[in-house]
């Protein structure tokens, strides 16, 4: 995207943040009214959806949207080639493209494939093509610089800022591949540090490249910090951006403490990249209310994405959990408050070699196993050195083949991050239940009390 039509679209999303609620709920319903449309002409799953809701061509610029259907992960995968608005994209396809492609290249020269997150089975597929694409760059660096002037911004971008992105580099993930084509797009300078870095070489990326801002997983720029203390590392870094897993207040203090910067709390997901943002200011996520519709229904999360056109998500359940609040003050906005009560925080593996140097195994580094036969999979560490996999397998599936293939892929990632040192070993089981409190399954297990 051009740099200056970029800073032009910015300052125009800027400009929504200060609109009144009731023109925002205009917004919404205009780009609404748009996708369903759209969705209704071009989309076979969506049209037979709305049919028997009793959506038609007539009533589609009225229907209210709580009176359409909701659709969730699964009923995504069983209809994904009929949902798409765009002939001849297939999730067969895209698993094709994604095994013989690099995260850069486009699907078809024109489309950006997002592999969502999800530990096993099959993968799903958020396809964006290059308007979607761009709407969501420049959400996404809205969020970034949130609470900055548009002088601080100019200001900001004309030195030409250092970015260090912390994260899971190796793969589609939506996160990786936004960040870098947003820091190319202002004309920044950026330095990818991947979770699977030796941790040896962290310190050596602090003091050549020295970052002006920081982008990451919370819980790797949290090791970030410990490393500053502990080293008494010297930074000087203007803001530090969370995204990808949850910041609870504790870490967030933590973080201003070590980096003395303002902390920015993304929040995104594959299906929708841009949602919302917490600031130094805020005590709440604020919601992106000119680009998705959220919806909380019997404590169940709907999302509406409303500037994606070839993969349309209306009323999609997100596992996260939201707890929507209600606009008794009006401060810096009018878009929706919201706190998030339940998304993704999982445990890290650490280990320590036979000198004393520790290491560690990002869950995000570890989660992403596609192997056919196999349903499931879970971590849990049984000393300093050793951890467990238990592996759940379908009914006629080779265990042998399984087994070949996760010691192969479980061997690369221990290679990669030096830690060779670092046993596993496999165990099949017959399921691997969720949680009773949350209902959600880990991927990786605590630990018992008492244990290592």
């Amino acid at each position: 995207m051009n740099r200056l039509y970029l800073l032009y679209m910015l300052l125009h999303m800027r400009g929504n943040v200060r609109k009144s609620k009731n023109e925002i709920e205009k917004l919404q319903i205009k780009k609404l009214r748009k996708l369903l449309k759209y969705a209704y002409e071009h989309s076979d799953y969506y049209r037979d959806s709305f049919q028997k809701a009793g959506v038609n061509n007539k009533n589609i610029a009225t229907v209210s949207l709580s009176e359409l259907p909701t659709i969730n992960k699964e009923q995504l995968l069983e209809n994904y080639d009929r949902l798409i608005t765009v002939k001849g994209i297939t999730q067969t396809k895209l698993l094709q493209f994604d095994e013989h492609k690099n995260q850069n290249s486009l699907y078809e020269n024109g489309y950006h494939i997002v592999h969502s997150s999800g530990s096993t089975g099959v993968p799903r597929y958020f396809v964006y093509d290059q308007k979607a694409w761009s709407i969501m760059l420049v959400g996404i660096i809205r969020g970034a610089l949130w609470g900055m002037s548009d002088h601080q911004i100019l200001k900001l971008l004309a030195g030409k800022p250092k970015i260090l992105y912390i994260a899971a580099t190796d793969g589609r993930y939506g996160g990786a591949m936004a960040v870098g084509d947003g820091i190319h797009g202002v004309g920044a300078s950026q330095k990818f540090l991947d979770i699977n870095t030796p941790l040896t070489e962290w310190r050596k990326c602090m003091d050549e490249y020295k970052p002006d801002l920081i982008i990451g997983y919370p819980s790797a720029i949290k090791i970030l910090g410990e490393l500053i203390e502990k080293e008494q590392l010297e930074v000087s870094v203007t803001r530090v951006i969370s995204c990808g897993e949850p910041l609870d207040r504790g870490l967030k203090e933590y973080l201003q403490k070590t980096f003395h910067a303002e902390i920015i709390n993304f929040y995104g997901a594959s299906e929708s990249l841009a949602i919302g943002v917490e600031g130094n200011a805020d005590k709440e996520m604020i919601l992106f209310d000119d680009m998705n519709i959220i919806e909380v229904v019997d404590g169940n999360m709907y999302l509406t994405c409303l500037y994606n056109f070839t993969q349309p998500l209306i009323r999609y359940q997100i596992s996260d959990q939201l707890a929507l609040h209600k606009d008794e003050k009006l401060d810096v906005t009018s878009f929706a408050k919201a706190e998030v009560l339940m998304c993704r925080n999982e445990e890290i593996l650490w280990f320590m070699d036979k000198d004393g140097k520790r290491d560690f195994l990002h869950p995000l580094s570890v989660e992403g196993f596609c192997i056919h036969g196999l349903i499931d999979y879970q971590f849990k560490q049984i000393s300093d050195t050793a951890f467990e996999i238990y592996a759940e397998k379908e009914l006629q599936a080779d265990e042998e083949n399984i087994e070949i293939e996760i010691t192969k892929q479980m061997s690369k990632i221990l290679n990669e991050k030096n830690i060779t040192y670092v046993t596993f070993k496999i165990k099949f089981v017959e399921q691997i239940l969720p949680e009773p409190g949350t209902g959600k399954k880990s991927l990786i297990i605590k630990p018992e009390r008492g244990s290592k």
